[in-house]
């Protein structure tokens, strides 16, 4: 059930969005080791609240409350406007939990489904985002925060080793800390019937303390789009690589949807570089129906065995994948549903299912 609802306080109007459903098929999926509790557990749901004139000079406020099966998020936001040519600032603070499958999931059914290692993320942090003014086709933003990392099991209890006996945090002790800068860039150029983009990301862990994280994370994106008649062909190629002290869920996670499919999440690897390549020719079936065929491919250049722990050659990862398939995706006003068909390296079919909100 969904709904929606604005009030108005003198000037401002606040708007309230809230969706509550109820996932009863997912008692289905559950897995028989894994108690599903009381019925409540079943319930995902979202919360959230916009007030673009709190204190009444066009001061913004988001609020934003997510609750999903095995993972929840609370996000706040606040924004205080200044002129076009300074950059914006926005105040943040959140709180998630979230599996770790990327790294400490199990891959099973010859890597094509990764399962619970029994290891969830409990993280909070609190910063502040510059969004430097755009120029020409450049956009960038800075951001500075502090954030507090704490593993917890499938029972919610903090926790300092895996399974197997292994550290899940770079301290040893049963969370982490860290103040982390991070500098993003974006450039996008459309011309008539393509375009490009490039998008990086540079991470530095900052030594407040001794005890907390020194790393340096750097990420890119390069992507083209090219019109063949009626269909469309996007390339695009994900890199990155991390250097210092990583704990193992800070490494980069190879397969599953965005990444290589026909693997389930991070079931190619785990590392602390990695390449992905992805190219996709989507056509139009209908007006509202269009289909596509793809081709990924992705690598952890070995650097899988440089993490705490080594989890990807506990787990089996290969650390190289290939994924090939094709997908339907249906459009309408409400939102658009995708059906991916994939079969990896290993000869393994994969099926799944995606359904997103258009935003409005």
């Amino acid at each position: 059930m969904g709904a929606q609802k604005s009030i108005h306080a003198g000037k401002a109007k606040i708007d309230f969005n809230v969706d509550l459903t109820q996932k009863l098929c997912a008692a289905f999926m559950l897995s028989p080791f894994r108690n599903p509790g009381s019925p409540l557990s079943l319930i995902i749901g979202s919360l959230y609240i916009k007030h673009p004139n709190l204190f009444g000079r066009s001061e913004k406020l988001d609020v934003l409350w997510d609750k999903g099966l095995d993972e929840s998020n609370f996000f706040i936001a606040y924004r205080k406007p200044r002129p076009e040519w300074l950059p914006q600032r926005c105040f943040t603070i959140q709180h998630s939990i979230s599996p770790e499958i990327g790294v400490h999931g199990l891959p099973v059914e010859n890597f094509s489904r990764s399962g619970s290692g029994g290891v969830n993320l409990c993280r909070f942090s609190i910063g502040l985002d510059l969004n430097e003014p755009a120029s020409s086709h450049w956009s960038s933003k800075t951001s500075i925060k502090f954030e507090h990392v704490r593993p917890v099991n499938d029972d919610g209890r903090s926790i300092s080793k895996d399974l197997d006996g292994f550290p899940v945090t770079c301290s040893g002790s049963c969370h982490d800390s860290m103040v982390v800068l991070k500098q993003e860039s974006q450039f996008a150029k459309e011309y008539d019937s393509s375009f490009d983009r490039l998008s990086l990301q540079i991470e530095q862990g900052i030594p407040v303390l001794s005890k907390w994280l020194i790393f340096n994370r750097f990420k890119f994106l390069a992507s083209k789009g090219i019109s063949l008649g009626p269909a469309f062909l996007l390339t695009s190629l994900t890199g990155g690589s991390i250097v210092g002290d990583i704990a193992p869920y800070q490494a980069f996670a190879i397969g599953g949807l965005g990444s290589v499919r026909g693997y389930g999440e991070g079931a190619v690897g785990s590392g602390r570089s990695f390449l992905v390549a992805n190219s996709e020719l989507t056509f139009p079936l209908n007006q509202m129906l269009e289909g596509a065929i793809f081709l990924d491919c992705g690598t952890d250049f070995c650097s899988g065995r440089h993490v705490p722990g080594n989890p990807a050659l506990r787990h089996g990862k290969p650390g190289t994948g290939i994924g090939l398939g094709y997908s339907l995706r249906f459009k309408s006003n409400g939102g658009h549903f995708q059906v991916d068909y994939a079969i990896n390296a290993f000869q393994q079919e994969r099926v799944s299912f995606s359904f997103g909100k258009l935003a409005s």
